[in-house]
């Protein structure tokens, strides 16, 4: 993978409370941030989640959520409603958590999760909902609702089987056992799991690679995969002619085409 040239500075962003957001060289780094609750997820951090990842879309070629500290996210703050007894849990999901993961499963540009510990609960599917999920082998991926008498939920049940199969699925979701970072890239779960050694450099330039890509090819690319888990195949063979043919149209598919010719890297131009 090619090196990393120095970044230029960040462009000057909101001011979060519970996350970090910066965007350099076109990558935006989203970086939940409550490290003494295991960044664990409250309406506040779902609400900026959903801010800084709109933001992303608008301003950047790729986005990236991470964690600080040890912990990817624990899931839910049990303690955000004063009680679990007092949590409203239909009403947050619906209002609160459906906004934040449309806003990462939907943004335009390619969207990584570099899971740097342990993803729990809704913290684990928060991931899922990224396009490419990068671990590192120290993490693990645990569906520990029904320890607290529910299921999973924040995608879990969309994710999960569409990615590893039902029975995989089924099974993460019944026992609620810790799944290893290698274990979830064996199955299909994720898309690698690196040495925590190497993570923080790799997952930067599996970053830096999307920023420089065709824009326009990559949000298409988004769409044609996504829509494929509602359609027949003739309907997903017109959606990618259409979306082809637009890919067809733009100056990154000359530029990629005379490169190719030239022996050469493409140059593309993004948006």
């Amino acid at each position: 993978m090619a090196a990393i040239a120095a970044p230029r500075s960040a462009r000057p962003v909101k001011d979060y409370q519970t996350i970090a957001f910066e965007i350099t060289d076109d990558i935006a780094i989203l970086r939940l941030n409550r490290p003494d609750r295991m960044n664990a997820l409250n309406t506040q951090m779902r609400a900026e989640i959903t801010d800084a990842a709109t933001e992303a879309g608008r301003r950047a070629h790729v986005l990236v959520l991470t964690g600080t500290g040890r912990a990817f996210c624990s899931g839910q703050d049990l303690r955000d409603a004063g009680s679990a007894a007092s949590l409203d849990i239909e009403r947050v999901l619906r209002e609160e958590y459906v906004p934040m993961l449309r806003a990462i499963s939907e943004c335009p540009v390619p969207t990584i999760c570099a899971v740097n510990g342990p993803a729990a609960g809704a913290g684990a599917n928060l991931a899922l909902a990224a396009d490419v999920v990068i671990a590192t082998e120290s993490a693990v991926f645990m569906q520990a609702f029904t320890r607290i008498g529910l299921i999973p939920d924040a995608g879990g049940t969309y994710w999960l089987p569409r990615q590893m199969g039902a029975a995989k699925a089924m099974g993460a979701a019944l026992f609620a056992e810790p799944i290893s970072a290698r274990q979830a890239s064996d199955w299909g779960m994720i898309w690698e799991a690196v040495a925590d050694d190497d993570f923080d450099a790799h997952w930067r330039a599996r970053a830096a690679h999307l920023a420089r890509g065709p824009i326009q090819a990559y949000g298409a690319l988004k769409s044609a995969i996504r829509g494929s888990w509602d359609n027949a195949l003739g309907a997903q063979l017109e959606l990618e002619a259409k979306l082809q043919g637009a890919c067809g149209k733009s100056r990154d598919f000359k530029e990629g085409v005379v490169a190719f010719m030239e022996k050469r890297e493409a140059k593309f131009e993004g948006r």
